[in-house]
């Protein structure tokens, strides 16, 4: 049997929404694959959240690896990409796609790049500080990874050029269903008061098999420029060039 379909074997379905329409497995490139029937509408966003995370966590090593290498090739060359200087990227928990060639990429082509790094205090805060090799890193109350705090690295979020955001859920309109903590929302909050778009570009990044039909975005939701999985660009903006 191999690693997939071991996975599966082991993978327990019983805590996962009622209201989901159906689970069934297929048979894709020889291997077992968990593939998920398109979410009842009216699932509630704590419950569509618990879903979506569900389907990123079954997702094998493998899976991951293969994941991370499209997005690479969607982003490497693409004009938004390679124009930019100053981008953020993300590290990569709870079985979300990893930006971490595309931010090796951007600095062997001597970008500055940058990671979130959650505030002390206030504690809903959250910063961009610049990274390089060599880094030293610590472990935030959530257990994920982030460069140790150093204020003289951070740069203003105005001042980034590209933004590429993890998220849990989209819909081929760009939309974005967050983690629920807000830190994005309430850092690119200011892009809601300006007339016109202006920097820095958001970009979100996610597997293929987190997009829905159709999200109901919150008021307080940031909207993306486009979306980019491991399968394509969606969004207004995605084959901008």
């Amino acid at each position: 049997m191999s690693a997939t379909a071991e996975s599966l074997k082991a993978y327990d379905f019983s805590h996962l929404e009622p209201r989901v329409q159906g689970l069934h497995r297929q048979r894709h490139s020889g291997e077992l694959i968990l593939s998920m029937i398109t979410p009842s509408p009216d699932l509630s966003r704590p419950a569509l959240r618990k879903l979506l995370r569900q389907r990123r966590r079954a997702l094998t090593p493998v899976q991951q690896r293969q994941a991370a290498r499209r997005l690479y090739r969607q982003l490497a060359q693409h004009p938004l990409f390679r124009r930019a200087r100053h981008i953020a990227f993300y590290l990569p928990s709870d079985g979300e796609i990893d930006p971490r060639p595309l931010l090796a990429e951007a600095q062997r082509r001597g970008k500055a790049t940058y990671l979130p790094v959650l505030s002390r205090w206030p504690r809903t805060a959250m910063i961009f500080q610049r990274v390089g090799r060599g880094e030293s890193w610590v472990r935030n109350r959530f257990g994920i990874a982030e460069p140790r705090p150093d204020r003289r690295l951070g740069r203003s979020t105005w001042a980034l050029e590209l933004i590429l955001m993890p998220l849990v859920g989209f819909d081929p309109q760009g939309g974005r269903l967050g983690m629920g903590k807000g830190f994005y929302d309430r850092n690119l909050a200011y892009l809601a008061r300006r007339r016109q778009w202006h920097s820095p570009l958001l970009i979100g990044c996610a597997h293929e098999c987190q997009k829905v039909e159709r999200l109901a975005l919150a008021a307080w939701d940031v909207p993306m420029a486009a979306v980019v999985s491991d399968g394509g660009w969606y969004g207004q903006r995605g084959r901008e060039v």
